[in-house]
Order: C-alpha cells, then sequence, then structure tokens
C-alpha cells in the first residue's frame, strides 16, 4: 500500500498540473497563447502564422514538456567559456542534464544540442541558422509580380522613404534603453515584413524574437486598421482624390532582367543582405523565367506552407514565461506600434513631395504602401483613395512602392546586420 502511494505522488509530481501552479507566469502565457488563438481563428489576425505562433507559446508554457530548452540555446553560444563564469541559473542547468565540460570549459557540440533538445529546440534550428525566413522569401518572390515597380521606378524612393520608421524605432529603442543590437532587431519591426523580422532578430537578439515577431505579424495584421487614420492626417482630399495615369506595359524580358540585376547589385553592394535578397529575387525568377513553372509552383505552395509551419511553431516556442513577461515586452509591443506609424508617415510625407514636384500627377496615398506588408498596404492605398473618389483605382500603382518596400526592407536588415553583428 505504501508502495502505491508513493508511486503515485511520484506521478502526481511530474504531472503538468502539478507544475502549472509552481510559477503563475506559466498560467499568464497560457492564456496570453489562447488569446492569440482566438485572434487568428476567430478574428483571422493573419491565421496562417499567428495559429503557429500561438500554438507554439502554448507548448512551451505547457510545464514538464521540454520541447524548447532556451537554456541550451545559451549554453551552445557559451562554448569557449569558463564554466564558473556562466550564470547561476545556467550553471544549475549544467547540472541538472549531467553535462561534463573538460578542463571546466563550456564544449558543446551542435551533436550534443540535438541530442539534449525537445522536438521544438530541433525545429529552432531553421530560425537559427536563417533557413526559415529565406525560403518563405523565395515563396514571396514567387508570388510577386514586379512590373509595376519596373513601370514606375520613381515608387522605389516610396518604398525607401517607408524605412523611416525602422531608424526611428531604432533611436527611440536606444534612448529607452536597449542595447544596439537589440534596438536594430526593434527598428527592423518597421519594415513590416515579418521574415525579415524574425531573420534580423535571430542574428542580433534571439533572446527577443518572440515578442518582436508577435509584434510584427499582429501590426501588420492591424494595418487597416493603424495607417488610414495617418493617411487621412497627412494628406488633404483634393490630394487623396487625384487619378494616376495607366501605368506602362513592362516587357518579359524586362521582368526576367529585373531580378537578377537587383541581385548582382544589391549583394556586392551589402553582401549580407544576399540570403533574403537572393531568395526573393529567385523565386521571381522561377516565376517569370516562363521555363520554371515547377518550381514557383512548389515555392509559393508545398514547399511556403511547410515552412510556414516550422517557422510559426518554433518562433512561438521562443517565448517561454520567464523570458516573455517583463517590462521590456511592453516596450517592444509600444516602440513595433511607432515603427509602423513613421514608417506610413515617411512613405506619404515623400508622396506629398512627389504631388508637389509633378503637380499633382502622383496621388500621396500610394506612398503608404511603401511598407512591405504585401498586398496589404496597397489594398489600403485603394480603399482610402477610392473613398475620397469612387472612380480611383491606386491598386497597381500602389504594388510599385509595396514591392519596393519588400527590398527596401531586407537591405535595412542586411545594413543593421553589416553594423551591429560584430
Amino acid at each position: 500500500m505504501a508502495n502505491i502511494i508513493a508511486t503515485l505522488g511520484r506521478l502526481g509530481q511530474t504531472s503538468g498540473f502539478f507544475g502549472l501552479f509552481t510559477d503563475w507566469r506559466q498560467i499568464v502565457m497560457i492564456v496570453i497563447a489562447c488569446i492569440l488563438l482566438y485572434l487568428g481563428l476567430v478574428k483571422k489576425f493573419e491565421p496562417l502564422l499567428l495559429v503557429g505562433i500561438a500554438f507554439g507559446m502554448l507548448l512551451t508554457n505547457l510545464p514538464f514538456g521540454n520541447m524548447y530548452n532556451p537554456e541550451l540555446w545559451d549554453l551552445y553560444i557559451a562554448n569557449g567559456q569558463s564554466v564558473a563564469s556562466l550564470s547561476p541559473e545556467l550553471q544549475a542547468f549544467i547540472a541538472e542534464h549531467g553535462f561534463i565540460f573538460a578542463d571546466g570549459v563550456v564544449q558543446l557540440t551542435f551533436t550534443e544540442l540535438i541530442h539534449a533538445g525537445g522536438l521544438l529546440d530541433i525545429m529552432y534550428i531553421g530560425v537559427k541558422i536563417g533557413l526559415y525566413p529565406s525560403l518563405i522569401f523565395m515563396g514571396v518572390g514567387a508570388m510577386t509580380d514586379f512590373g509595376p515597380l519596373i513601370a514606375n521606378p520613381k515608387s522605389l524612393l516610396l518604398g525607401a522613404a517607408a524605412q523611416l520608421g525602422i531608424f526611428v524605432a531604432f533611436l527611440l529603442a536606444i534612448v529607452i534603453g536597449f542595447p544596439a543590437n537589440v534596438a536594430a532587431s526593434i527598428g527592423i519591426i518597421g519594415g513590416a515584413d515579418g521574415p525579415t523580422a524574425i531573420w534580423l532578430t535571430s542574428k542580433l537578439a534571439p533572446d527577443y524574437l518572440a515578442p518582436i515577431a508577435i509584434a510584427a505579424y499582429s501590426y501588420m495584421a492591424l494595418i487597416p486598421m493603424i495607417q488610414p487614420p495617418v493617411m487621412k492626417a497627412l494628406t488633404t482630399k483634393e490630394m487623396r482624390e487625384v487619378k494616376m495615369d495607366q501605368l506602362r506595359p513592362v516587357s518579359k524580358t524586362q521582368k526576367i532582367l529585373f531580378p537578377i540585376i537587383v541581385t548582382i547589385f544589391t549583394c556586392l553592394l551589402l553582401p549580407s543582405v544576399a540570403p533574403l535578397l537572393g531568395c526573393l529575387m529567385l523565386g521571381n525568377l522561377f516565376k517569370e523565367s516562363g521555363v520554371t513553372d515547377r518550381l514557383s509552383d512548389t515555392a509559393q505552395n508545398a514547399l511556403m506552407n511547410i515552412v510556414t509551419i516550422f517557422l510559426a511553431t518554433s518562433v512561438g516556442a521562443t517565448a517561454r514565461y520567464d523570458r516573455f513577461l517583463n517590462w521590456k515586452t511592453l516596450a517592444i509591443i509600444f516602440l513595433g506600434l511607432m515603427a509602423f506609424e513613421f514608417a506610413t508617415c515617411g512613405g506619404l510625407l515623400l508622396g506629398r513631395v512627389m504631388y508637389r514636384i509633378t503637380k499633382g500627377k502622383i496621388n500621396p496615398l500610394i506612398g503608404s504602401a511603401g511598407v512591405s506588408a504585401v498586398p496589404m498596404a496597397a489594398r489600403v492605398s485603394q480603399k482610402v483613395g477610392s473613398e475620397a473618389n469612387p472612380s480611383n483605382f491606386l491598386l497597381m500603382h500602389a504594388m510599385g512602392p509595396n514591392v519596393a518596400g519588400v527590398i527596401g526592407s531586407a537591405i535595412a536588415a542586411g545594413f543593421l546586420l553589416a553594423v551591429f553583428g560584430g
């Protein structure tokens, strides 16, 4: 009888229900994960990514699952350091898992990390090495038509102006007290490009991956609510009513040469941007060449869907209660909103300048599409323009700055990585 009671006691102590009440923050994170699931499933806020992120967050905060262990990654990064110099928490983790390091120096191999890690640790490898974001960009490239940008090269300037939000948020983060590498990762939220934010943050500030990714995708989903008030505040009704001339036709040759030329120029100018921009342009070349339809279809559909599952779930797993619930997360959420607002302002203000220079031939509303949330931002430009003038059709004009924003945010991320990547 005593043995049965002892066995039941051990089972109770190893139960997740028992572990759930050892730290109230786990319960809070489970509630937050359920709220995000509601937003994705019911409200349809970026469901293809938010559902995976929320479920990964749920899994990582269920007690005793050991599906994701950030201490393992901390230990891997600490290779070459003395065990005695590590934090008490990390030393306790070493003792708990029975790691033995020769001469008291951390030497954790990648193979040992995989064997000691959980399922989500293994999936996270694709985030850590930058594989998932690059493959996502390949799919985006295969789905993107650069024709509007080629037909109106001036829209590239609007895409560049919309990157203002990145650098404003970066400076605000520095003022608040974030280190430069973390501030750069926070700033990239203003690019309105989730894969870019994940790619840069995984390189510069992996501990902040969850709040930055959640802020980026949440605000992208809220673009139809965030942008219109700013657009109406910075433009007059007369400006919003402007009807733009039809774009010139773009030849097949131009569409094929564009990704090749852009890749050569940008990657020579800024080699650190090669993984993202190279995959973006490769996907677009699959689409435009006319001889790789099967590859284009795979990049757009099967590959994109598979990578999205891995990316979203493993990013959500980084939102563990002991690292997510702090004032820094709230600051990141606030700075992300500022990044989006200033990005919208940057595109609109340059749009106003171009409106004046062209004597009213350019509708400044297309400048707000310079953020790289394709094609949502372009649709918002179309919606606000049609409210002012029902016969207005700005969608294709707005797609130029929109796809330019994708290129611009990738270049900005490469620049920040080159400066702060050590």
